[in-house]
């Protein structure tokens, strides 16, 4: 049954994944796209979690939380550079 559970939350997930997509790349503002990206690194990071359940392989999780942490680290340099044009 948690298994069921886990592949429609996936695939839910992954829908909603083209939603941010769409925002990243027709944003109005530069700051909505670093926006849409961060929310499209966490999802992609959920996404990698769920698969990790589904699988039973826990290894997954540790890709997942790099991953989660190399997109923050981008977007906090990405919005340093758009707020002050220079990134040190």
């Amino acid at each position: 049954m948690m298994i069921a559970a886990f592949t429609a939350t996936l695939i839910f997930l992954a829908l909603l994944t083209f939603f941010s997509l769409y925002r990243a790349y027709s944003g109005p503002s530069a700051a909505d796209r670093v926006v849409a990206i961060n929310v499209l690194t966490t999802k992609i990071a959920m996404l990698i979690v769920l698969l990790s359940m589904i699988t039973g392989q826990e290894i997954f999780v540790d890709v997942a939380l790099i991953y989660a942490m190399m997109g923050f680290i981008a977007t906090i340099c990405v919005s340093k550079y758009i707020e002050k044009g220079k990134l040190f």
